[in-house]
C-alpha cells in the first residue's frame, strides 16, 4: 500500500477535513434556517437535531475508548499506531467536537425558549451533560496524550482511567509492561 493510499496521508487527511466542514456547514446552515425561517414544526425540527446530535456524541463517547484500548496493543512508530492516532484525533475532532457544542447549544436553546429551565428533570439533565463533558475532556487529553507517545514512566498508558472505561465501555483497561511503558520515554538507541 503506498503513502496515498493510506488513511495518515496529507491527501486523505485534506479529503476528511473538507468533507468534515462540508457536513459542519450544512447542519449549521439548516439550523439557522430552521432559526430564521420558523416553521410551525419548529421546536419538533430542534428538538430532533438535538437527538441527532446527543446521539453522535455519546456514539463517540463510547467509541473512543475502544480506540484507546486497541492503541495500546500497537507497537510504537508502526502504521497501525499511526493509524491510531489519525482515527483518534478525526473521531474527536470531526464528530464528538461538533455534536457536543451543538448539543449544548440546541440543548440550552429548549431548556431556556421551551422550558424555562424550569422542572427538577431538566437540572437533573443538565448535570448529566455537564458530567458528559467533563468526561469528553479527559478523552481529550488522552488523545493529545496517545498523539505524543509520551507517557510518564511507571503509569502505563492507561488512559482513560479502568473505572471511565469501564462504564461507558464495558471493557477493562489494559496496561503494557513497566518495561515496554519505560521506554516510551527513551530516545531512539
Amino acid at each position: 500500500m503506498n503513502r496515498h493510499e493510506q488513511q495518515v496521508s496529507e491527501p486523505a487527511g485534506r479529503k476528511a477535513r473538507v468533507k468534515a466542514a462540508l457536513a459542519l456547514t450544512t447542519v449549521v446552515l439548516l439550523i439557522v434556517g430552521l432559526y430564521f425561517g420558523q416553521p410551525e414544526d419548529f421546536v419538533l425540527w430542534i428538538k430532533a437535531l438535538h437527538v441527532v446530535a446527543v446521539i453522535s456524541w455519546m456514539a463517540g463517547l463510547l467509541y473512543l475508548p475502544r480506540l484507546f484500548i486497541y492503541h495500546t496493543d500497537a507497537e510504537l512508530g508502526t502504521v497501525q499506531s499511526q493509524t491510531f492516532k489519525v482515527m483518534e484525533q478525526r473521531l474527536l475532532k470531526v464528530i464528538m467536537n461538533p455534536a457536543m457544542v451543538i448539543t449544548w447549544l440546541l440543548g440550552l436553546y429548549l431548556a431556556w425558549d421551551i422550558y424555562g429551565f424550569r422542572g427538577g428533570w431538566l437540572h437533573t439533565k443538565i448535570a448529566l451533560v455537564v458530567m458528559m463533558t467533563v468526561v469528553h475532556l479527559v478523552f481529550s487529553r488522552a488523545v493529545r496524550d496517545f498523539a505524543t507517545d509520551i507517557i510518564p514512566a511507571g503509569q502505563g498508558i492507561c488512559i482513560p482511567p479502568p473505572h471511565i472505561a469501564q462504564q461507558f465501555n464495558g471493557i477493562a483497561c489494559q496496561r503494557r509492561p513497566t518495561d515496554q511503558t519505560d521506554q516510551r520515554n527513551k530516545p531512539d538507541q
